[in-house]
């Protein structure tokens, strides 16, 4: 029995039919950066008083598994992932050899997942099941690797056992998208004083914390959705600059594409509030934008996804 190496972690996925429920088939292989999930149980020190100055057994409080998951932005694994962050997408037929899926924020119900990680050095694999992302950010900069990071609460963890219960998995791994092929448009021209940016979805989950005598969670609630990030601007002008002091909405993209197909977030309406413009040093001038998008009209996000998988379903 060997060291357990985080190069051989292994996360298994697969989307719940009933929440907290793990099917028994149909599990993806998909590649992760790293993670944090897995169940906690923390210690409620004693309070009771006459006993010595010795303190008596702690309390187990509830048990919480509240983790986040860091994802490679690729072709085809980021489909499962936007499917479980937004729900099932509309999926049309193919196009020399390419389907389009389009995810579109609001859906009045989210999915959950079982995630299974395990490592083969020790062997050690536990299921984190009920598993429902709260919030998914990526960042744009114009160089390095393009990850994403997802926040889930999940109901629970089992137990570590020797072996995989996943079966038979679907490889679920494409041409990762890099940074220096991003694109980022605002009312429909190229934005190219934009030095770097990130996007943030959020369902706003409220945990149903009900009282069960294995401490964990009824499940959750899907809340108020809401699109945020940041937009820095080298330059005090041009087009976000005006929105922004005209207190008007602004129609922006943020995508990247490669031969196999693209991945394009599409913001219709963000509002940008007026920023400050102060000089650091010598160097260019810049501003943060930290926007906020809006549902007014329609879906606030819709995520539009070009790949040769035919179905996340």
């Amino acid at each position: 029995m060997g060291r357990p190496l985080g190069i051989n972690m292994v996360m298994n996925a697969v989307a719940e039919t009933s929440y907290g429920l793990t099917p028994a088939t149909t599990f993806f292989k998909l590649p992760l950066v790293s993670h944090s999930m897995g169940e906690e149980q923390a210690l409620i020190e004693d309070d009771q008083l006459g006993f010595g100055r010795e303190g008596l057994d702690p309390v187990y409080d509830v048990v919480t598994n509240d983790g986040d998951i860091v994802i490679p932005v690729d072709l085809r694994a980021i489909g499962f992932w936007l499917r479980q962050t937004f729900g099932p997408p509309t999926t049309t037929s193919p196009v020399n050899g390419k389907y389009t899926h389009v995810f579109t924020s609001g859906a009045a119900t989210l999915p959950s997942t079982s995630i299974e990680m395990g490592n083969p050095d020790e062997p050690a694999w536990s299921t984190n099941y009920g598993a429902v992302v709260n919030s998914l950010k990526i960042s744009l900069a114009r160089s390095g690797l393009l990850n994403a990071t997802l926040s889930l609460i999940a109901q629970g963890e089992t137990d570590p056992v020797a072996a995989s219960i996943a079966g038979v998995t679907t490889l679920l791994r494409g041409p990762r998208f890099a940074q220096a092929v991003g694109n980022i448009t605002v009312e429909g021209g190229v934005a190219a004083d934009i030095v770097s940016a990130d996007i943030s979805y959020s369902n706003g989950l409220d945990k149903v914390e009900v009282i069960r005598s294995d401490g964990r969670i009824g499940g959750v609630d899907p809340g108020k959705g809401m699109t945020s990030g940041s937009l820095t601007v080298r330059g005090p002008r041009g087009t976000l600059f005006s929105k922004a002091r005209q207190k008007l909405p602004a129609n922006v993209t943020l995508g990247w594409t490669q031969d196999g197909g693209s991945l394009l977030f599409t913001l219709p309406r963000v509002f940008l509030p007026k920023p400050k413009r102060q000089v650091t040093g010598p160097k260019g001038i810049q501003a943060t934008f930290n926007y906020q998008a809006s549902g007014a009209s329609g879906a606030q996000l819709t995520a539009t996804l070009v790949n040769d998988v035919a179905s996340y379903a």
